[in-house]
């Protein structure tokens, strides 16, 4: 093997690594949403767990990415130790699936349908498919669906090349020498290990050792301790991304850790028991692709009937290798993972349910500003002002994460759905900011000692249940996302203009006769400016979630339509007048 061969030996491997990353993001992002079905259907189940981490891995054709997925969701709260255990232990025997693919380039037969089923016959067909694919389709599931094929082909070009390159080490003595020295178990499994740590990849680890195998030089006793290495070697990946995490999330990367020593050290060790006792003659023999995938599938599945059922062993030897500090408080959970942000689909999802948090928060500030207008006290005084500055925090938080995300690959209706959130809790933001608005009007009239007229207080109470009903509508429409409540918003947001309109001159007429106070028209204007601009924060956030179910982000151009031209709209405006008509 000249310098030539080794420099198409490193153009190969640069390949085969770039098109696994391309088909994994490829696969990862076109698979979002089932992604996010699948794992928001988990349970305490054993197998129901295992069957998600196994489907979930073979999707996305790497077990780092799921065990780093898993440590995000047990950091964030949606996953316990115990079934991201479970989901762990299926991750393992998903990655199988990427050595058997790689497996077909040892294919040999005259037989023409055999042959067809190599890799390198239909591999072009697929590169011209993906390119047609990814030029000339405008739609993102189209252009997902090239890239997926156009990083196959790549992997599967840089496999040939780098079997090809390797080719000439068939004869060299050095080469034999030192694949005979990892027969010995430590050494097989030291450099299987340091590998898969370069790489960070079990998967493009064991289709390295498959293009070694195709020169005729790897044995059995070879492959064995550098496969059992590479599965401990794969869990760098994880237990790097555990750095900074709660206990629980370290302690799943430890259970990953646990899962693959423990299983490689009990089934290496009991074959070399039984080889010293009985002896195999197989040891010497050399292997294939296809033998390397057979050794590397019957390696894991018997590690999972070992240790699957004993999960919770390994969630019990986890939890004592990271324990509780004496005295220490309950780690925080994290509610925006910066791990989640490798799968946009299921970080979306994660933002949504912290979404629904803020807007909560946000409709209850509303809640207590508008009891404190009629029974003020500090403790509802305290309340509007937490939930308040909460809001502000979320707002924050969610903002930072969501421009970080929209910088990931996502298809069309994630980056909308990412678009809606940016609009949405700014709007809950301001909601909560019009509620200690509304609170402060409540103070002033507290602490001055002076009070609404029954009149004014009648017609508050009108507007106030006008206001409260249009805000809960936006609430259910966002937070279920309930198209029939979102309907109703716009026209309740019009009866709210117009009552503030009717509300402030009526407060005049009461100026005129003398029966209120200029004190007072202060307060008074302030309450149904709040009001009035609550309302249309909640026809913002109700445009928004009818606007995504529609496909468009044209959120005036919608409410304009909506004002002009629709008999449901008057119907429903008319039906609200009524409801809320001042006596």
């Amino acid at each position: 093997m000249d310098l030539f061969d080794f420099l198409t030996l490193l153009g190969g491997l640069c390949l085969f690594l770039f098109g696994m990353n391309l088909m994994g993001t490829a696969l990862e992002k076109r698979a979002g949403s089932r992604l996010k079905i699948l794992l928001g259907k988990l349970t305490n189940k054993r197998m129901f767990g295992f069957l998600t981490g196994l489907g979930v891995t073979a999707v996305i054709q790497s077990s780092s990415a799921t065990t780093v997925m898993v440590v995000g969701f047990v950091n964030s709260g949606l996953m316990t130790l115990r079934q991201a255990v479970n989901v762990i232990i299926g991750a393992n025997v998903g990655t199988t699936v990427t050595a058997w693919i790689l497996s077909l380039s040892g294919i040999s037969s005259s037989n023409v349908f055999l042959q067809l089923l190599k890799p390198s016959s239909f591999s072009p067909l697929l590169a011209l498919a993906g390119v047609i694919l990814y030029m000339m389709c405008k739609s993102s599931k189209h252009k997902d669906t090239g890239l997926i094929l156009l990083g196959f082909a790549t992997l599967m070009f840089g496999m040939d090349t780098m079997s090809a390159a390797v080719a000439g080490l068939r004869d060299a003595p050095a080469f034999q020498n030192v694949l005979l020295m990892f027969s010995n178990p430590l050494f097989g499994m030291l450099a299987g290990l340091v590998l898969t740590c370069i790489i960070q990849s079990s998967s493009a680890s064991v289709g390295i050792l498959q293009a070694l195998s195709t020169t005729g030089q790897v044995t059995f006793g070879s492959a064995l301790p550098i496969l059992v290495g590479m599965d401990i070697g794969t869990c760098i990946t994880a237990m790097l991304a555990s750095i900074g995490t709660t206990r629980s999330a370290r302690r799943a990367a430890v259970a990953h850790l646990l899962f693959n020593v423990i299983g490689g050290t009990v089934w290496l060790g009991l074959f070399y028991l039984l080889k010293a006792v009985v002896g195999f003659s197989f040891v010497g023999d050399t292997v294939t692709p296809v033998d390397i995938a057979v050794i590397n599938s019957a390696f894991k599945l018997l590690s999972t009937a070992l240790l699957l059922p004993m999960g919770g062993v390994l969630e019990r030897l986890a939890v004592r290798l990271v324990p509780d500090r004496a005295g220490s408080k309950p780690d925080a959970v994290v509610q925006l993972d910066e791990r989640l942000l490798s799968t946009p689909a299921i970080a979306l999802d994660r933002c949504r349910l912290v979404a629904s948090d803020m807007a909560e928060t946000a409709g209850r500030a509303v809640g207590n500003a508008l009891k404190a207008l009629d029974h003020y006290s500090d403790t509802l005084a305290d309340s509007v002002r937490a939930d308040e500055a909460a809001a502000d925090r979320y707002e924050d938080m969610l903002g930072t994460y969501l421009v970080h995300l929209s910088s990931r690959p996502m298809t069309d209706a994630d980056s909308a759905g990412a678009a809606e959130l940016l609009h949405i809790i700014g709007d809950l933001e301001r909601i909560s900011d019009h509620a200690v608005n509304l609170l402060e009007s409540a103070e002033e009239l507290h602490g001055k000692g002076i009070a609404l007229s029954p009149e004014a207080q009648r017609e508050l109470h009108t507007l106030t249940g006008a206001v409260t009903e249009t805000l809960q509508h936006a609430l259910d429409a966002f937070l279920h996302n309930d198209l029939q409540a979102a309907s109703l918003v716009e026209p309740l947001e019009q009866v709210v203009d117009t009552l503030k309109e009717q509300l402030r001159s009526r407060h005049i007429l009461r100026l005129q006769k003398g029966s209120c106070s200029i004190e007072v028209g202060f307060v008074w204007s302030d309450l149904l400016t709040n009001l009035e601009r609550i309302a249309d924060h909640c026809s913002n956030i109700a445009g928004c979630v009818m606007e995504i179910a529609h496909s468009s982000l044209d959120l005036h151009g919608h409410l304009r339509e909506l004002k002009t031209g629709s008999p449901e709209f008057i119907r429903q405006y008319q039906a609200f007048a009524r409801k809320y008509a001042l006596v």
